[in-house]
């Protein structure tokens, strides 16, 4: 329905553009003339100016010649000097008659009844009755003239008029002005009138944009574009307005167009007229204007959309043409029944929903003192089911209140336009007071000992004891499986998976929050759990948790532990007594103890190269024994003072990602990245996350992200980086697309490939090289980041690799093939991720492959099947892409030669101006295909449809 809209209105607007007549605008015209016009002519004895009559009897100014019964006429006359006022083609109208030639008689054979039209440009004003002008000036013809009728004796007895009309062009004219030559060679003739022109095109209106008046190009065939504005009032629609002003002085090829905007409406498709008071138009384009809605109104002209009036709202995402609601009442007739600590909830729907059906329900819920005097609001253990806020049901289940406490709950009625309101919701309350009941679950056990025969446990009291704890029961059972996987106790609906000994478990009790469990087996693991009891019965068990005993190993190994601590406590004073003898000693061998530090560090510098002095060499943390001695090594740590976060930019493996602000002493504050790591971590996920800080530490390049220090020693631990304005270069390529030059964005391929040189001269391989980690700064300066995936490269063998072990995920799109299909990442493979970074940034942001499933892709590279061009890809971008995909990886190009192959395009920006064709693909959607080729089953069809990708030239 849209498209044919859009046809219609193109055809009306084509015809109503076509029906302007064109302007002519007069340069010269002899039939106003009163005066000789004061032409030469050449010889004098040629063309005479006379005056006569036209066909209307009207006094003209007129040039005749009739010398036919001489031979070897040429006669010339040239009119004044003509300024052309800007125009580049130009009109010549003649109105003429011509004796006929067989009604005079005794004419020679040389009498004529045609004559030329010819002109010259120049600059100035040349010609004079003296000057040689005649036979040195280079006139171009432009036609020859000849007449349609011509009149005889008879004609001229009856006093009857044959005149004819010729109207010649000609241009393009660039000099500031011209004269026109009319050269006669035998003709008995009258030259009644010239008029000398230019057409434009006049100013119009259409489609509510103004075009102002143009005038028509050199050629007749030239189109000449006009920018159309629109109308006061009125915007343009999809594109630029224009149209095209042809040779003739007629509109045609409208494109784009203008339509009145908000709160404007049309009239006569010519004026946007402003919608009433008390009616509004909501958005641009065709529609009128309408009444406001119910309980709304508009007090001015031209409104876009009608206020809502006091105690009625809109909501965010209510369309302006949609009524302003109100808020509901509260709920009626609240049921509360009370099991325990559990509460279920009750109501009746509000009596006035505010005109709105999106009506649901909040539930607050606040703990109070048992005089009721105060209270406050419930702790995050309360549960809700199905849920606190937003109910679309009437009913609602509270469970994990505390015992023999006073509760008050609030019924609270919202709907869309809730928030609007300055005043809280409508609600309804209910008190209740909970029964007695069992303890919580005790949260965690510890191991506060073990021999070879027990194991001595504690554990803090349940958080809601609900009573006096009486005592405590333990079930503990010995597991198959040495392997021990912590399992969270069974909730209401799930069970953990069981070990079959589990149905043969002891028990023991304890009257404290201690105890030793013994009569165990040496060196077996036991799962215990435990639980508290009051008068009101047992509660839940805790977790299960597993501990084991030592074997007989262990306990020797422990008593030998145990001997130097005896021995120790007995010298105690012995060493005492020497301390301070050894104090005395070091004292005096400080100095020289100092300087051979010097020397040692030096030393130290000096070594940690493997290749020339003071190269360095990436060091992998996970080489440490201790990961943390990584850390304080090669990272800075920051005082949490120094750090202001401002606001949340995005959300990482680890935690949320912030855009804050540091300063440190004696510098100026910056913006930064903070990565910080989510409460509630493991040890281990504390040293993976803290591991990107220690390899981003050793690295100081301008395409490398910078890292700026890390926070260890408070919570939350912070990662923080340099702060990249425009963010990940994926999704900058996107928002951009077509808006940056082919060498700005060699430019930016450049810093890429200079960063990952100096990752790969490190010996470093990143294995996640992708648009998406490579990051833009304000200056469009990318750096490489993310840093999780990547390796150290030894470098005491030929061919240096990561071989993973752990199977892990492998980004298959930007993947080398060897390192799919093997798990081997090099350099090498570095080199084609960033091949694929290479097409993405030619793309803007397109993902590699499109839609094709990571099974496909691979197939298809491992039949040596390549991604196109992307469109308007320089032919040498796209073979560098290609060498970077060749399936041998040695013959692969190093980033030393891709950096200098992209430093030659950018100081040759000739050599980026051929563009990449696929001859292959004809003009067949390469996305299209490829979805055909994963939907055909047969095999001999897709082998036929990948061709359609792009068959590379690589060696068999």
């Amino acid at each position: 329905m849209f498209g044919s809209t859009m046809a219609l209105d193109f055809v009306v607007v084509f015809c109503l553009a076509s029906a302007i007549a064109a302007v002519e605008e007069t340069l010269m015209d002899t039939r106003t003339a009163t005066a000789e016009l004061g032409w030469t002519a050449n010889p004098p004895s040629g063309w005479e100016e006379v005056s006569g009559y036209d066909e209307n009897l009207n006094t003209i100014r007129t040039y005749q010649v009739c010398n036919v019964f001489e031979p070897n006429q040429n006669n010339w006359l040239l009119t004044t000097f003509i300024n052309r006022r800007g125009a580049h083609r130009i009109y010549t109208e003649m109105r003429f008659t011509v004796r006929d030639c067989s009604s005079l008689p005794n004419v020679p054979g040389s009498c004529k009844e045609t004559f030329n039209l010819y002109y010259y440009e120049t600059d100035s004003i040349i010609a004079t009755k003296k000057s040689a002008f005649w036979t040195e000036a280079p006139y171009l013809k432009v036609d020859t003239i000849a007449a349609d009728e011509s009149f005889s004796q008879v004609d001229f007895g009856g006093r009857l008029m044959k005149v004819n009309t010729e109207v010649r062009s000609f241009g393009p004219l660039t000099r500031n002005g011209f004269y026109l030559a009319f050269q006669d060679y035998g003709a008995c003739m009258s030259l009644l009138s010239v008029r000398v022109f230019f057409k434009k095109c006049p100013s119009v209106v259409q489609n509510f944009a103004i075009f102002p008046e143009t005038m028509t190009g050199a050629e007749s065939t030239s189109l000449v574009i006009a920018r159309g504005t629109c109308i006061p009032n009125a915007e343009e629609v999809d594109v630029p307005i224009k149209l095209y002003c042809n040779g003739d002085g007629e509109w045609m090829v409208p494109i784009g167009r203008c339509t009145c905007k908000a709160g404007y409406e049309a009239e006569n498709n010519v004026v946007c007229k402003a919608c009433p008071a008390g009616m509004f138009k909501a958005t641009q384009g065709v529609g009128t204007c309408a009444q406001c809605p119910t309980n709304s109104r508009s007090t001015s002209e031209a409104s876009p959309i009608c206020t809502c009036r006091n105690g009625y709202y809109r909501a965010d995402f209510d369309p302006p043409e949609a009524a302003c609601t109100s808020v509901p009442s509260g709920p009626r007739n609240v049921i509360s029944i009370v099991n325990e600590t559990s509460i279920i909830l009750e109501w009746h729907p509000p009596r006035e929903t505010g005109g709105r059906d999106d009506v649901t329900y909040d539930i607050v819920c606040k703990k109070c003192r048992p005089d009721r005097r105060s209270c406050s609001r419930c702790d995050d253990n309360v549960e809700f089911v199905p849920r606190q806020l937003g109910l679309t049901e009437t009913r609602v289940f509270i469970s994990s209140l505390w015992a023999h406490t006073p509760y008050t709950f609030e019924i609270q009625a919202v709907n869309g336009v809730s928030s609007k309101s300055p005043f809280p919701p409508q609600h309804v309350s209910v008190n209740i007071t909970t029964n007695q009941a069992a303890p919580s679950t005790v949260p965690i056990m510890h191991q506060v000992s073990a021999t070879m025969r027990s194991i001595t446990l504690s554990w803090p009291q349940p958080e809601q004891p609900n009573g006096i704890i009486l005592d405590y029961e333990i079930r503990y059972y010995e597991k198959v499986s040495r392997i021990c996987h912590p399992e969270i106790s069974s909730t209401v609906g799930s069970r953990p998976a069981t070990d079959h000994n589990e149905y043969n478990s002891s028990m023991a009790k304890s009257q404290t929050n201690t105890a030793r469990i013994e009569g165990l087996r040496p060196g077996m693991v036991y799962v215990v759990q435990v639980r508290a009891r009051t008068v009101a019965g047992y509660g839940k068990y805790s977790g299960k948790m597993c501990f084991q005993t030592l074997t007989d190993d262990d306990y020797k190994s422990e008593l030998r532990e145990q001997l130097p601590l005896i021995a120790g406590s007995a010298a105690a004073g012995v060493v005492f007594i020497v301390s301070l003898v050894a104090i005395s000693i070091v004292c005096s061998r400080k100095r020289a103890y100092s300087k051979e530090a010097v020397y040692s560090d030096k030393l130290q510098h000096y070594s940690t190269g493997r290749g020339s002095p003071g190269m360095k060499i990436y060091i992998d943390p996970f080489t440490y024994e201790d990961p943390n001695e990584a850390v304080r090594e090669f990272a800075k740590e920051i005082d949490v003072s120094f750090v202001k976060i401002e606001e949340v930019i995005g959300a990482g493996e680890f935690g949320e990602v912030y855009k804050g602000r540091l300063k440190l002493p004696s510098k100026r504050e910056i913006y930064v990245a903070i990565k910080t790591l989510k409460a509630g971590y493991s040890e281990k996920q504390r040293r993976d996350f803290l591991s990107e800080a220690s390899i981003m530490g050793q690295f100081d390049h301008p395409n490398i992200i910078r890292l700026e220090g890390v926070v260890t020693k408070s919570r939350p631990v912070m990662i923080i980086t340099e702060f990249m304005e425009n963010g990940a270069l994926d999704s900058f390529l996107r928002q951009n697309d077509g808006q940056f030059t082919v060498i700005q964005l060699v430019g930016m391929l450049r810093g890429i490939a200079a960063g990952m040189k100096y990752l790969a001269e490190m010996n470093y391989v990143h294995r996640d090289l992708a648009a998406r980690n490579i990051l833009v700064n304000s200056n469009l300066v990318c750096k490489v980041s993310d840093f999780g995936l990547s390796r150290y490269l030894q470098d005491d063998t030929s061919d240096p690799t990561y071989t993973s072990s752990l199977g892990g995920k492998i980004p298959v799109r930007w993947t080398a093939p060897e390192a799919i299909a093997y798990r081997k990442f090099t350099s090498a493979s570095d080199v084609w991720s960033y091949g694929i970074v290479m097409w993405e940034v030619m793309s803007f942001g397109e993902r590699p492959y499109w839609d094709m499933s990571n099974q496909d892709v691979i197939n298809a590279i491992e039949q040596d099947y390549r991604l196109p061009p992307p469109m308007d890809c320089p032919a040498a971008l796209h073979q560098l892409m290609l060498d970077c995909w060749q399936k041998d990886r040695n013959t692969r190009p190093r980033f030393t030669e891709i950096v200098n192959t992209l430093d030659k395009m950018i100081r040759n920006p000739a050599s980026l101006k051929t563009v990449a064709t696929i001859t292959a693909v004809g003009n067949t959607s390469i996305i299209h295909l490829t979805r055909k080729w994963r939907q055909d089953s047969n095999a001999h069809h897709r082998t036929a449809r990948l061709h359609f990708l792009w068959q590379s030239t690589l060696p068999p």
